[in-house]
């Protein structure tokens, strides 16, 4: 059953990563609803979270290997430092600043605090809400090549917010950078290359601190492996979906998702049907 289960949130991992909606706060809430009935907890989460971004590294593989190569080029004079692949792999690096430092220092906080379904639902529901108005009314004319370094040190800290379950990672930069100007698959873009080394260092971490408690999970190391592999997966086919969808559509299917979900989470809290901590 517990493997059964994992395959379920390694295919709401893969689902919900990519798009606005916080994949983090999808995985807390549907582990609820599970027959275990449990939080699969901020390490398990952390683990799957490497599939998918696995998935980023084969979409992107030809522009990550040619930013990375850029970068490296630079740093010996064999490029100029203002070759827009060199560029990039600075702002990658310096957008990432902010996460790896609050993610370092608040642990406590993301393993228990941050995990109350009340805090979870308001997120949802008040980022839903700025994400929707930013993305109707913001100037939408800038391209990748225009990014910033102060702009990409923005949408880094916008990026360190999604330690709140429910603010969303892809969310929360995606807002930032729309609200600097960027179209959507700009905005998006970046957002997918920002997130590679966030992610994969909040994974590996939490992969070392599973190894050293024998802890990964309440579904072992069989479901972390298996719900990894189906996210990555799973999150291949949505980023390809996702980066053709944003040519032509707008965030507001998912803005109103995320305020009918939190909504709804308030409501079952209410209701006694959940508590902020588990399943009453």
């Amino acid at each position: 059953m517990h493997i059964i289960e994992a395959i379920i949130l390694g295919l709401v991992q893969g689902l919900t990563e990519f798009l606005p909606i916080s994949s983090s706060a999808h995985i807390r809430i549907v582990g609820e609803f599970l027959p275990s009935a449990a939080d699969p907890g901020a390490t398990f989460t952390a683990i799957t979270q490497i599939g998918t971004e696995l998935a980023v590294l084969v979409y992107f593989w030809a522009k990550i290997v040619r930013i990375v190569k850029q970068w490296a080029l630079s740093l010996v004079g064999r490029v100029p430092r203002n070759d827009p692949d060199a560029r990039m792999g600075w702002l990658v690096i310096l957008g990432s600043i902010p996460i790896g430092i609050l993610g370092f220092t608040l642990q406590e906080y993301i393993r228990d605090t941050f995990r109350n379904l009340w805090l979870v639902a308001a997120v949802l529901i008040v980022f839903g809400i700025i994400l929707g108005a930013v993305d109707r009314y913001a100037q939408r004319d800038r391209e990748m090549d225009d990014v910033t370094y102060p702009h990409g040190l923005t949408i880094g800290v916008a990026q360190a917010l999604a330690l709140v379950p429910g603010v969303s990672r892809s969310g929360a930069t995606t807002t930032a950078a729309r609200a600097l100007g960027y179209n959507r698959t700009a905005a998006a873009e970046f957002a997918f290359l920002l997130a590679v080394p966030a992610v994969f260092g909040s994974g590996l971490y939490e992969l070392k601190e599973g190894l050293e408690t024998g802890d990964p999970g309440p579904y072992g190391w069989a479901g972390a492996i298996i719900a990894t592999i189906v996210s990555g997966i799973v999150g291949w086919v949505v980023i390809a979906y996702l980066m053709r969808y944003l040519k032509t559509g707008s965030f507001m299917p998912f803005v109103i998702y995320r305020v009918l979900l939190g909504a709804a989470i308030m409501v079952l809290l209410a209701m006694g049907v959940l508590t902020p901590y588990g399943t009453a």
